[in-house]
């Protein structure tokens, strides 16, 4: 090799350097799952949901306590015995009431990463209707588990509405599978049945409402994509949705 060829091949081996730093450079600005929350497109429906969620709980525990059955029940909670009596709106009022900090922490986290995927490949208004559309769902299946059991529970929390979500996500990784890994479709699959399995373990778990509301969330989301939870019994019970 003469000193003309060394230097050809040291202009390519260059060339090749710098496209390997472009292509990692590329890689590394990709953003993570809260950089596309913020840096991504603003889907202002989702964060909606989460500051109404927010500000409705921050009013009630000014005026009293969101761990009171009776309180909870004058704010809109779902309960067997109103509901059958005329006071249906229960079922639409009860998704936006949480009991305690522990419980609305919990579900806005879920929505905060699940519900901006689900906006961004819908629309707002169709993620709109997905939220309330599962929500309703969850609260008319727990309303119907309690009709059979006599139950006069008091229910409250839009984990019916999240797991619509999710619902929404699982449906949106089977449709693009070939750009989502089979493994993160398992690990959804998995959080899904734990939750699930949890919920029909725990006394304080209103599964009934989970299930209703993933039904409802992957129902909807398959219709519009063709087109392109706590329960209390006393002071000292009660069961999340």
């Amino acid at each position: 090799m003469n000193r003309y060829q060394d230097e050809d091949w040291q202009q390519e081996e260059q060339r090749r350097r710098e496209a390997y730093y472009r292509m990692n450079s590329q890689n590394s600005n990709t953003p993570d799952a809260l950089e596309q929350i913020f840096r991504g497109p603003l889907n202002w429906m989702n964060l909606l949901m989460i500051g109404i969620n927010v500000v409705i709980f921050i009013i009630m525990e000014f005026l009293g306590s969101t761990e009171d059955t009776g309180f909870m029940l004058q704010w809109g909670a779902a309960c067997r015995p109103f509901i059958l009596n005329g006071e249906w709106y229960r079922l639409f009022t009860s998704m936006f009431l949480h009991f305690g900090i522990y419980h609305l922490a919990n579900n806005m986290a879920v929505l905060l990463f699940m519900g901006d995927m689900v906006e961004n490949a819908v629309g707002h208004w169709k993620y709109l209707a997905i939220y309330l559309g599962s929500g309703l769902v969850g609260n008319l299946l727990s309303l119907y588990m309690d009709i059979q059991s006599q139950s006069n529970i008091v229910s409250a929390g839009a984990s019916g509405a999240i797991y619509g979500i999710i619902g929404g996500v699982f449906v949106l990784m089977i449709k693009n599978k070939k750009q989502v890994r089979e493994i993160v479709i398992r690990r959804l699959v998995f959080v899904i049945v734990v939750t699930i399995y949890y919920g029909s373990q725990a006394a304080q778990i209103d599964n009934a409402a989970h299930v209703g509301g993933l039904i409802g969330g992957i129902v909807l989301t398959v219709l519009f994509t063709v087109h392109k939870k706590t329960t209390y019994r006393n002071r000292k019970e009660y069961v999340a949705r």
